[in-house]
């Protein structure tokens, strides 16, 4: 605050500063970090059931799909992996960044489907939500993965959408990216411990 005059007062306000974080990046990482703890929670609960267990994997259960899923990991940290090349050539450019998030999504979307055929074929031979603790263990889990990953896809869809269509904010892609980051960072640790 300044005087000038005897009798007035002058205000001086300092410009406002650009937040660090944007309000949507924010909040999406703070429901990133609360997903974080679900599921722990849910990896712990497994892990302490199969340190218990007598046999691993409980017998008259089906094996799982390890080496398949093992592509399907691949095609899905591919799918990270271009995204980051997205960022990048967003930060150049923002419409150079719409056919690198296209490939992401596609690698996504590959992702979804061949988890939902590999579900379908567990469940043809018996292995249900029902049928073991390991299977409902392994629905809970790999499904509760699957279904932030269809919205994570959605998100991301949601941004492709707005950058194809002129709009070259930076919000939508960062937003969607750290959903679709976490959702690809989790699955290596679910794989590891879950089909292994």
């Amino acid at each position: 605050m300044r005087t000038g005059n005897p009798g007035t007062v002058e205000v001086v306000v300092d410009s406002p500063r650009a937040p660090l974080v944007s309000n949507g990046a924010m909040a999406m990482l703070i429901f990133v970090s609360t997903e974080i703890m679900v599921f722990a929670g849910l990896i712990s609960a497994f892990s302490i059931f199969r340190a218990s267990a007598l046999a691993w994997p409980p017998p008259g259960q089906p094996r799982l799909p390890v080496e398949e899923t093992a592509i399907n990991t691949a095609a899905l940290l591919a799918s990270g992996l271009v995204l980051v090349f997205a960022h990048r050539a967003f930060r150049r450019s923002p419409a150079r960044a719409s056919r690198p998030l296209a490939l992401a999504i596609l690698l996504g979307i590959f992702f979804v489907g061949f988890q939902g055929a590999e579900w379908v074929a567990l469940v043809s031979q018996g292995f249900t939500l029902t049928s073991s603790v390991l299977g409902s263990f392994f629905y809970l889990i790999v499904g509760l993965h699957a279904l932030h990953a269809v919205a994570a896809l959605g998100a991301l869809i949601y941004a492709w959408r707005r950058l194809s269509q002129g709009w070259f904010g930076s919000g939508p892609l960062v937003v969607s990216s750290i959903f679709w980051y976490f959702v690809v960072l989790l699955w290596p640790v679910l794989y590891l411990r879950v089909y292994l």
